[in-house]
């Protein structure tokens, strides 16, 4: 019976969601023209970070307030529990397990792009300015990229028209055996981070820079009546976090990441004041969101998942379970709190379709198009969120039911410290595809009370087997671009050191390897 029903149930779910995509195509446009669209993306920013979340500490109005003229999500999913394979998933509306940012060297390990890494996001992936610069749109990115840092992954090389900020995170370097981190400004270097960027013991202005960036793109773009896209990711929330002067010491939280959160909020706030002074914020859809959950093992120095379990790096709710708030006036019913699950993967989806686009056809897109949930003609459409760590499926959420088939913390990191559950959060990786663990996220986000066996387990398990099965058979993995590194493809010398007099002297040889990902 339970089978049956969950079989019925899915092929009810692919024909409601073919439905949606035919009917978000009729939108009502202002004048004829597609809406803006804007990504505020943030690094390891937490799910119990915002105040709309419950935060104590209440340092997030300008978030809390699109929220309260927007939609929030309280289950928004990142693809990746790590920063790099999520934003290439944002990028694509593909899972990491599709477009390649994963690795194959090591079982259910995550990979990012550190500055040894060879490859990048594929060029056989159409992202999504390139989709968007179809119907017209002008498109920018600010912050942090982490696509790959070599000249053919960088964001112009990739349908950006603009760019200000770093191919990599802000990690110090020494310039001798580690470059530091170059920052463009379009195709070119025009600095590094720490040497002509500063950031001393947590203070910088990079994130009123990059607040800068965005306001000047968004006029620009509104004075030539252009539609575009802006992906604004400030990484200040990244260990090690910074804030300016502005913020430094400012927060209750007692941390730099605290006075991190304030400033990034702030900029929040000033670029939909911007919006609305420009007279295009009824023609504008923002999303709010994070790569993935705050980092468990920074401790009092990181973020906060709130109720949820673990953090960044781990399949458990507090790696993948992000911040989620839409905001478009006139749309989009100011204070509207959504059942429906969302992911980042949606964002693309919803942007083709809202830009007119047509998604290519030869590639299976695991994003959902969210205008008719947005607009208010659909409540909500059950359908699975895969929680992927590296080349391992670890666990998939149907409705309100969560199956681990796989489960891991680490054996030497803490990723989840003060939390512990009992043969959940495992030191070592454990299988138990052939008797899974079961959680009722409606009733107990964080994944502290086991269902194994009896009633509600076949429940579970009926209506989240048909999606396994289904999502096994038809997987078609891409081509790992994460598994090889080398000194020499360093950040030794972008393009444009020569102008700027910093070119940096690297190996003459290659020294290429498998990357050593051990978590």
């Amino acid at each position: 019976h339970y089978f049956i029903q969950s079989n019925l149930r899915m092929m009810l779910t692919v024909l409601v969601s073919l439905l949606m995509v035919a009917d978000g195509a009729r939108i009502d446009r202002k004048d004829g023209k597609p809406p803006n669209i804007v990504i505020m993306y943030m690094d390891d920013m937490g799910w119990g970070d915002v105040g709309v979340n419950g935060n104590w500490a209440k340092e997030t109005p300008n978030i809390d307030r699109m929220a309260a003229e927007g939609m929030l999500f309280p289950s928004f999913y990142s693809a990746a529990p790590i920063c790099s394979p999520s934003r290439a998933s944002l990028m694509t509306g593909r899972l990491p397990i599709r477009n390649g940012f994963y690795t194959t060297n090591r079982h259910g390990v995550n990979a990012y792009t550190p500055q040894t890494i060879v490859g990048g996001i594929s060029e056989t992936e159409k992202l999504m300015p390139e989709l968007l610069g179809e119907a017209g749109y002008k498109s920018k990115v600010i912050g942090k990229w982490h696509l790959g840092h070599r000249p053919q992954y960088l964001p112009l090389n990739r349908g950006f028209d603009e760019f200000f900020g770093s191919s990599n995170c802000h990690f110090k370097g020494d310039d001798i055996k580690t470059p530091n981190m170059p920052v463009y400004k379009d195709d070119k270097m025009i600095g590094r981070y720490y040497t002509n960027f500063t950031i001393s013991q947590g203070l910088s202005n990079l994130t009123q820079i990059f607040i800068r960036e965005g306001l000047d793109f968004i006029e620009k773009q509104a004075k030539a009546d252009n539609p575009f896209l802006l992906y604004w990711t400030p990484d200040a929330n990244h260990q090690p976090a910074y804030a300016s002067e502005m913020f430094w010491g400012k927060s209750i939280r007692g941390s730099r990441y605290g006075d991190s959160v304030m400033e990034v909020d702030y900029g929040v706030g000033v670029i939909l004041a911007k919006l609305k002074e420009l007279n295009i914020h009824q023609n504008t859809l923002v999303f709010f969101s994070s790569d993935n959950g705050a980092e468990g093992i920074a401790k009092s120095s990181g973020g906060s998942n709130g109720p949820l379990l673990c953090g960044k790096q781990t399949t458990f709710e507090g790696g993948m379970r992000e911040p989620g708030i839409a905001w478009w006036p006139g749309t989009i019913h100011p204070g509207t709190v959504t059942s429906q699950v969302g992911t980042t993967m949606d964002i693309l989806v919803t942007a083709a379709n809202l830009a007119g686009v047509k998604l290519p056809q030869d590639r299976v897109y695991d994003g959902m198009d969210l205008f008719p949930v947005l607009s208010g003609k659909v409540d909500r459409v059950e359908r699975p969120v895969w929680y992927y760590r590296g080349n391992e499926l670890f666990a998939v959420r149907v409705g309100k039911w969560k199956m681990h088939l796989w489960t891991w913390n680490h054996e030497h990191y803490q990723f989840c410290p003060g939390q512990w559950v009992w043969d959940v959060t495992t030191p070592d990786q454990v299988n138990r595809t052939s008797n899974p663990v079961v959680f009722d996220l409606d009733n107990d986000p964080g994944e502290k009370y086991q269902i194994t066996k009896g009633d509600r387990f076949q429940e579970a398990t009926a209506l989240i087997t048909p999606y396994l099965e289904e999502h096994r058979q038809t997987m078609v993995k891409g081509v790992p671009s994460l598994n090889y590194c080398d000194a020499m493809v360093m950040n030794w010398a972008p393009p444009g050191c020569e102008e700027i007099n910093y070119c940096l002297q690297g190996p003459t040889t290659s020294q290429i390897k498998l990357c050593g990902w051990d978590h």
